[in-house]
């Protein structure tokens, strides 16, 4: 009974307010009632100027009165629509939101829309804090924007700064992490260390930032390009 309620509860989610999918869900009624409309009278002409095999007399139940036909083909019809729209919305959206349900998708798309709702905020500053700041904050919306200072000189930043002449990488690394959207494990790849070879003391991060950079020949690029591929939330 109570897997029953929370499954109804998560259908009923589907009409929270500010989803913008009641909207096209209506539309897209509409649009199927016309087109059912449009086959109804081509049926009708068809069924009065055409002979029909006898068949046709039990597939379309006419040995019951009007009603009965209407409501078992309605119900049959309505389960059906209902149906092909739920495998519809995992076939498409399965692909991009792996293990999860229909209520987790719904939650998604909520978080996504109220998100996209938020005040826009512009955080200034550097170190950890500005990373923890970011982290808190794009939970409650994704108009965020970072302006860090770049006064890191020290570890592995500090060696790339002076071996490749390019701003210190690790305070845009940890704000990169704190924004993602896969954020622990992401959090514990960019953040790994070598510790051997000549690789020892470099974060996977910074390497990563710097490899973008060669790749794109542009250091803003590369912070540009390592938040598409990390999903961040903001600039």
């Amino acid at each position: 009974m109570a897997k029953r309620l929370r499954s109804t509860a998560g259908w009923l989610r589907w009409l929270t307010p500010g989803l913008e999918i009641k909207r096209w869900l209506l539309l897209l009624m509409l649009a199927e009632l016309v087109l059912v409309l449009g086959a109804a009278y081509a049926l009708k002409e068809l069924y009065q100027t055409a002979t029909l095999p006898y068949q046709f007399y039990y597939i379309t139940l006419q040995f019951w009165p009007y009603w009965a036909r209407a409501t078992v083909f309605g119900i049959l019809g309505v389960g059906l629509l209902a149906f092909s729209y739920l495998k519809l919305t995992q076939s498409v959206l399965g692909p991009f939101l792996p293990g999860t349900n229909m209520g987790s998708i719904v939650e998604v798309i909520h978080a996504f829309r109220l998100r996209g709702r938020g005040p826009r905020i512009v955080a200034i500053g550097g170190g950890t804090g500005m990373s923890a700041l970011l982290r808190g904050l794009k939970t409650y919306t994704s108009n965020l924007s970072a302006i860090l200072t770049v006064a890191d000189d020290g570890g592995s930043s500090g060696r790339l700064r002076d071996e490749y002449r390019v701003l210190p990488p690790g305070d845009f690394r940890q704000c990169l992490i704190a924004l993602a959207d896969a954020e622990p494990l992401m959090k514990q790849l960019f953040d790994h260390r070598f510790t051997e070879g000549s690789l020892n003391g470099h974060s996977f991060g910074n390497l990563f930032i710097m490899a973008m950079a060669d790749v794109t020949g542009n250091f803003e690029h590369a912070l540009r390009e390592s938040g598409k591929v990390l999903a961040v939330k903001g600039t």
